[in-house]
């Protein structure tokens, strides 16, 4: 049975001194520019403190209140996907030396990072990207580098947004694995365990004490009232994954067709899209030359683009393709679902389309 701890939210200076001192970057979310997002973090000082954050289809708003918690907000903008798969970077160079002879030269980043405040649904999303850029037959040796070099602080999510629906995918609000640390935030402090060595050592460096049946019983109550407030559900997955990869010629791709601006908002807010791109960048003169991997999306014209041929030519195939493979066809590619419902994809559709309403519409009469 785990061991539970507690944290002051007095301490959380000193735990950002011990992460500093091992080497890592501290990300952590901070509001900027009317948004809950991750950054880098020199002091707990910089959290959301008393900030909450309001999402529904095409909306988002934070809002300051008196409350004295760093994490009463839901979800930042952004997962801890940038930090893993970045939105762009250089790949390797190529340069001519003085005879003319090509040299190659790798431009690996091997920054460490320990993210402060990851949400139990962000945790499932790294492992279903382990499972491509790892796991997968091809290893993605950027990725794996950072992956294995990353440190993470969970927080139990204690409260949620209105297009969470995490629930109904057989996840939960808490935290089960995938961490270092997992802490609910309660008065005064977190409830923390560890979830292996190196949450054991930061719990041994602060010195923390052992946590109260009352205040465990308190976190866990937080976390468990989750459950009643998520509102958006989709079928069972078996269900959904039938249902998308059968019905192909359902009215409803039209009709989302007619709505969707194929602006790719959907797949840069998802923690779990890889879709990617690469390209050279060549200098003026020349001599030189970088090999760039950024991200894509399976919206884009050019994604479909094979030998003179656009095959997903219009909206309706291109998000078709983009629904069908989030939640039915990922699972045989990469043995996992590839959704873990954090809701982002409706927060940031500019004309509110809901997959949660897409897909329940889809399911309508297929055998459960």
């Amino acid at each position: 049975m785990s061991q539970f701890y507690f944290l002051p939210h007095t301490s959380l200076d000193d735990l950002i001194h011990y992460l500093k001192q091992e080497g890592f970057m501290v990300k952590a979310p901070i509001v900027s520019e009317g948004a809950i997002v991750y950054d880098d973090i020199e002091k707990a000082a910089e959290l959301p403190w008393g900030y909450i954050d309001e999402q529904s289809p095409a909306h988002y708003k934070v809002t300051k209140t008196n409350a004295k918690a760093a994490f009463g907000w839901s979800l930042p903008v952004q997962s801890v996907k940038p930090m893993l798969f970045k939105e762009k970077e250089k790949l390797w160079r190529v340069k001519r030396d003085k005879n003319g002879t090509l040299q190659f030269e790798s431009c690996l980043n091997k920054r460490k990072y320990a993210v402060l405040g990851v949400r139990p649904c962000d945790l499932r999303a790294i492992e279903i990207q382990d499972r491509v850029f790892i796991e997968n037959a091809y290893q993605d040796v950027r990725y794996k580098v950072r992956r294995e070099a990353m440190f993470i602080i969970a927080a139990n999510c204690t409260t949620c947004h209105s297009n969470c629906f995490c629930i109904s995918l057989g996840d939960s609000p808490f935290a089960d694995k995938g961490y270092d640390l997992a802490m609910t935030e309660i008065d005064h402090g977190f409830v923390v365990e560890s979830g292996g060595d190196s949450g054991r050592m930061l719990i041994e460096y602060l010195q923390l004490q052992v946590a109260s049946g009352a205040q465990t019983h308190i976190a866990y109550q937080k976390v468990n009232g989750v459950y009643g407030k998520q509102n958006k559900s989709i079928p069972p997955l078996a269900q959904v994954e039938k249902a998308l990869f059968e019905e192909h010629d359902h009215p409803k791709w039209e009709d989302v067709a007619k709505r969707c601006l194929s602006c790719g908002n959907c797949t840069q807010a998802c923690p779990t899209c890889f879709c990617h791109t690469e390209k050279e960048s060549p200098s003026l003169d020349g001599k030189e030359s970088t090999h760039v991997r950024e991200w894509d999306s399976c919206f884009g014209l050019d994604h479909s683009y094979t030998h003179g041929k656009l095959y997903r030519d219009k909206p309706k195939y291109r998000y078709r393709q983009w629904l069908t493979h989030k939640f039915s066809t990922w699972r045989e590619q990469f043995r996992t679902k590839g959704c873990v419902g954090c809701g982002r994809c409706i927060t940031w559709c500019p004309v509110s389309i809901d997959v949660t309403e897409e897909i329940n519409i889809i399911c309508q009469g297929t055998n459960k």
